[in-house]
C-alpha cells in the first residue's frame, strides 16, 4: 500500500524544509528550502545555493533533487516534494520531468509562478500558508531585494510583475 502523508507528516517535513531555508539565509543566500520524501523517509534535503555556490540553477528544489541522486522513476513517481515557497518554472519543470505527483508548498503569497502549470499536468499542489515561511520571504524581500531579483531572473524593480 502506498504511503499517504497525514497533516502531521506534512508539518514535520515542512519544518525540515524550513530549517533548510533558514540555513540558506544564514549563509547569505535566498531562504528557500526543500525536502524530497518517499514512503515517509527523507531522500534528500536541500536549499537555495545560487549565491553560495555561484550557480545558475541551485534553487531549493533543484538542489534537493540533485542531492537525491539517480533514482528509479518509480521512486520519484511516488514521492512528495516539500518546498517553503511555490516553485518557479525551472523547479516545476524538474518536478514534472520526474513525475513527482504531489508538492507541498509552505507559502505562495510572495511568489507564485507555476502552480497552474503543475495542476494542468496532474500534480497535486497543497499550500500550507505557513506563517514562518511567509515571514522569512518577507524578510528576504525587505533586506536582500537585489538577490531575490537575480534569483528569479529579473532586473531590480521587476519583481512585482514576475511574482504572479
Amino acid at each position: 500500500m502506498p504511503w499517504t502523508p497525514t497533516p502531521e507528516d506534512d508539518r514535520r517535513f515542512m519544518d525540515l524544509a524550513l530549517a533548510q531555508a533558514r540555513k540558506s539565509w544564514d549563509e547569505g543566500g535566498v531562504p528557500i528550502g526543500a525536502v524530497l520524501v518517499h514512503d515517509g523517509e527523507v531522500l534528500a534535503a536541500g536549499h537555495n545555493q545560487r549565491f553560495q555556490k555561484d550557480s545558475a540553477i541551485l534553487h531549493g528544489e533543484t538542489d534537493t533533487i540533485e542531492k537525491a541522486g539517480r533514482l528509479p522513476a518509480s521512486v520519484y513517481r511516488s514521492s512528495v516534494l516539500y518546498t517553503t515557497l511555490s516553485p518557479c518554472i525551472m523547479c516545476a519543470g524538474t518536478a514534472l520531468l520526474y513525475e513527482i505527483p504531489r508538492i507541498v508548498v509552505g507559502e505562495n503569497r510572495t511568489f507564485e509562478m507555476s502552480e497552474a502549470l503543475l495542476a494542468e499536468r496532474g500534480v497535486q499542489v497543497d499550500v500550507l500558508d505557513d506563517p514562518a515561511c511567509l515571514a522569512l520571504m518577507e524578510r528576504m524581500l525587505a533586506e536582500r531585494p537585489a538577490l531575490w531579483s537575480e534569483d528569479i531572473g529579473v532586473e531590480a524593480g521587476e519583481t512585482a510583475k514576475a511574482a504572479r
